[in-house]
């Protein structure tokens, strides 16, 4: 049976076709958001030199940053359509926010270091600040009550990050000459991952055809895991380059 109208609009909110209700396609292929789970957990150490690295704990933060979505994502999207009805959507769709905000904040703490490896009072100012930023951020997506404003609450983390992008392409930032154009790709497929999720297309435009494959949300999904894997390649570039990099002496 259709789920009753207070779980419909919530999962309107989430992205979900009203085609999609109880025992959907969305939630029927929850186990296949979970092979880039098991990869990013079991696969991901392997292509970390943590050997190789110096500050440590980057490596972990950046290992935690590319699963903890991953998790949050698999475990929404295989309860979602729980019985318990609103308040155990609820608590679901948090918990896929909080995977998102993570990606955000602690995705973006290795490079914050990096592009200031050489100032360190700076280095921990920006770190502070991007932390608090994005405290407040995680509150603003989980009381959302829309995709835009969702989209939206992760605004002033990228205009933070970048921030940092600027100043490695002007010259002032350190890191590795590569990262950069893997951390700019990053942030271009998670925006057009996410315009895509919030427009619907293409499913707007022929009504029932893409409720099993090739919609909107599923397109998201591939483009943000494509994301992290960019960012993965740009974070170990660049604690790579930290371990070997001598800052000049003044």
């Amino acid at each position: 049976p259709p789920p009753p109208p207070p779980l419909r609009h919530l999962l309107g909110l989430a992205g979900i076709s009203s085609a999609q209700g109880a025992d959907s396609p969305e939630e029927a292929a929850g186990w296949f958001r979970g092979i880039p789970l098991l990869g990013f957990v079991f696969l991901l150490p392997l292509s970390i030199p943590w050997a190789r690295i110096s500050v440590g704990w980057l490596a972990v933060v950046h290992y935690l940053a590319c699963v903890v979505p991953q998790l949050g994502s698999v475990l929404y999207h295989l309860f979602m359509n729980h019985e318990g009805g609103p308040a155990v959507y609820h608590t679901l769709l948090t918990l896929d926010m909080c995977g998102v905000c993570m990606v955000n904040t602690l995705g973006a703490l290795p490079i914050i270091y990096c592009s200031l490896a050489c100032s360190p009072l700076p280095r921990s100012a920006a770190l502070l600040a991007y932390t608090a930023l994005s405290s407040y951020a995680i509150l603003c997506a989980v009381t959302a009550h829309s995709n835009v404003r969702r989209l939206r609450s992760f605004a002033w983390q990228a205009l933070f990050r970048f921030f940092f992008f600027f100043l490695r392409w002007v010259g002032l930032g350190t890191g590795h000459p590569s990262a950069l154009r893997a951390y700019l790709i990053m942030d271009g497929l998670a925006l057009l991952g996410g315009v895509i999720n919030i427009s619907r297309v293409p499913e707007r435009w022929q009504p029932g055809r893409f409720d099993y494959w090739f919609n909107s949300h599923q397109i998201m999904h591939v483009l943000v895991v494509v994301s992290i894997l960019y960012l993965h390649w740009g974070v170990v570039a660049d604690l790579l380059w930290v371990t070997s990099y001598a800052c000049p002496q003044d």
